[in-house]
């Protein structure tokens, strides 16, 4: 559907529903089909709250609505007015979980009319059959508003939680626990992951559409509930203090003021009955912006917005000059990968030698991207000349570091950064960076980004259960440049086919490899790891899958399939049944733990088909890596 059509469609459904006045107190929204339900109230304390179910049980407990504009909670006392309902029902491509993104949800914007002396605002309210999404709209005003948070989150008695703090920004280590084992005060990123209790399903609290606004954070409230908190009410994180001071936290502690109409990023609430729905959910790129023609005019199959594999010289040996980065590209080509990231060693280069170096990645069919720090291109005219110099010297894009803060002037320099890159027609990795919100649907130069704790992080003690919570927790919002597949010691106590594994699961639309491209040539797999691609065409979860003890996943590219598990902490066994394959015969090449030794792994190769299953035999940190296809000598 072209986007003109899709606006008409809209404005027809408007017309046929109308707009509805409620002198109600309480006031519903349903999903599609029936299942999700998002309750809108008026208590009698004045209080505006809201609660979500999924087929009749809660998600979300009654919990706090509200926006604070200037000091003042606008919500509080406020009564629901007019409604005009809406619906959406569109396909889109995609490189997420899958290829095809729907975007399918009914959707109401609610005038709610304040106290008296206070300001009116709007509360867009869209369910989809796998989530809630809400957010507030205030009118401008003839002088900068300074907004604030008062929405808060109940998750039911009874249920489990995964969360890291905010200590590192963006880069924790999930911690699983009981949701009343939280005390008041303590601090979570999103997104959040949560189990309902008695096998109610699961759930995720997260923002969408990030943009003019300062980012979101979770604190606990010690009564099942987190509260909304923005950036500046957060304790700055180890990363900003490091590298910006202690003066500049400070000053970014202050609010920040919005000049002409408030529009709050979405609330968005994950609602699912299985971890399958929950990886496969689209909420977060639906509630973005599609990209515009002036930049995309192909959208994500413009063709200088390139997907790939990169190699990366920074965790597994090789020296840092120009000659033995030569030999990364020229390795990267013998690979098949796309692109090659080079830290900041470049800057030291003359212009000649940059040029010759990209002209040398381009005659193997490498790109390149250069490491910049972020504090260098908060300038406008210093940014756009050096994007302008790169793209003139063949470079395709940048890996921009050391953000480190959800402040709302960070937020403008990303949303800067995407915008010039995209004029250059540059790709881009943001590093040391807040969270993906969607905003990689509407600038889809956005290839990949950080904010996850890496296997550039050193003091693991061990890699399984965080490797096997985080296809659940944080790659939920979207791509997560965790740097897969290393081979050395680093790897802890996981196993080479958990870390071959991990390249599939953990993967992006700039998947960056940890490992030196000559270990990965020598290792017994190799034409296996060529294939892996960076963007999936469908996903399926596993039914043995469960958060921090086994990631398992079957993913399509094309025709031909993977599954790729990544065990956790406790040795196991698994079966898995094949009926997610197409008819006829598959070639399969099966790479397996070694049981006595994790640096090793095991190679076979059959024939399988759908009717068949497979019995796994998984080491603890083990996995387990096998493509399908049902082309001979693929």
């Amino acid at each position: 559907m072209s986007r003109f059509r899709f606006v008409l469609f809209c404005a027809v459904i408007c017309s046929i529903l109308g707009g509805t006045s409620l002198a109600a107190s309480d006031w519903r929204l349903k999903s599609p089909n029936g299942a999700l339900q998002i309750s809108v109230q008026n208590n009698k304390n004045g209080k505006l709250t809201y609660e979500v179910r999924r087929q009749g049980r809660p998600v979300i407990a009654s919990s706090a609505m509200g926006i604070v504009v200037d000091g003042v909670d606008l919500a509080e006392g406020a009564e629901i007015g007019r409604v005009e309902r809406y619906r959406i029902n569109e396909t889109y491509p995609w490189n997420g979980a899958h290829s095809k993104a729907v975007n399918n949800c009914n959707g109401a914007r609610i005038s709610m009319q304040p106290e008296q002396g206070k300001k009116p605002f709007t509360l867009d309210v869209r369910v989809f059959n796998d989530g809630v999404a809400f957010r507030y709209i205030v009118a401008g005003s003839d002088r900068p508003q300074v907004p604030d948070e008062a929405t808060s989150f109940r998750i039911p008695a009874g249920s489990t939680v995964w969360y890291h703090g905010i200590r590192g920004h963006y880069e924790g280590v999930y911690a699983r626990k009981a949701i009343s084992e939280l005390s008041a005060g303590e601090w979570a990123a999103s997104p959040l992951t949560f189990e309902l209790p008695n096998g109610g399903g699961y759930g995720s609290i997260t923002e969408g559409a990030l943009t003019n606004y300062a980012g979101m954070g979770l604190q606990t409230d010690g009564q099942l509930g987190f509260a909304a908190r923005l950036a500046h009410a957060q304790p700055a994180s180890y990363p900003f203090t490091l590298r910006y001071g202690e003066e500049e936290a400070k000053r970014l502690s202050q609010p920040a003021a919005i000049a002409g109409v408030i529009q709050t990023p979405w609330r968005v609430i994950t609602a699912v009955a299985d971890l399958n729905a929950l990886v496969n959910s689209d909420i977060l790129a639906n509630v973005s912006e599609p990209p515009g023609p002036k930049f995309f005019p192909k959208g994500i199959a413009t063709e200088w917005v390139k997907p790939g594999r990169a190699v990366w010289r920074y965790l597994d040996g090789g020296e840092n000059t120009i000659e033995e980065l030569k030999n990364f590209s020229r390795l990267a080509g013998e690979l098949g990968f796309e692109y090659h990231v080079v830290e900041g060693v470049w800057r030291r280069w003359t212009d000649e030698e940059l040029r010759d170096f990209v002209e040398y990645s381009n005659k193997h069919n490498v790109r390149v991207i250069v490491w910049v720090f972020s504090k260098n291109l908060r300038d406008p005219d210093q940014r756009r000349s050096l994007f302008s110099k790169l793209h003139s010297m063949g470079v395709a894009g940048l890996k921009i570091d050391f953000f480190d803060h959800e402040a709302k002037e960070m937020m403008d320099l990303y949303d800067a950064c995407l915008r010039d890159a995209a004029e250059f027609q540059l790709v881009l990795e943001l590093h040391g960076c807040n969270k993906p919100t969607g905003e990689n649907r509407t600038w889809p130069n956005e290839l990949t980004k950080e904010g996850v704790y890496g296997l550039e992080h050193r003091s693991m003690a061990s890699w399984g259960e965080h490797n096997a919570t985080l296809p659940f927790t944080r790659l939920t919002a979207g791509p997560a440049d965790y740097t897969p597949m290393i081979f050395g010691e680093r790897r802890k106590e996981t196993s080479w086919p958990h870390q071959i594994a991990s390249a599939a699961l953990l993967s992006s639309p700039l998947t960056i490899i940890a490992a030196n491209p000559k270990n990965i040539l020598e290792n017994p797999a190799v034409e296996l790891i060529k294939a892996i691609p960076s963007t999936w065409d469908e996903t399926i979860v596993l039914p043995v899958s469960r958060i921090g003890e086994v990631a398992a996943f079957a993913r399509r590219k094309g025709d031909r399939w993977f599954i790729a598990i990544m065990n956790g902490p406790k040795a196991r066994t698994v079966k898995v049944d094949l009926r997610f394959l197409g008819g006829g015969n598959y070639k399969a090449t099966l790479v397996r733990d070694k049981m006595d030794d994790p640096s090793a792994e095991k190679i076979d190769s059959t024939t399988v088909t759908r009717k068949d299953s497979l019995e796994i035999e998984l080491r603890a940190g083990g996995g387990f890596i096998g493509a399908f296809s049902t082309k001979a000598g693929s």
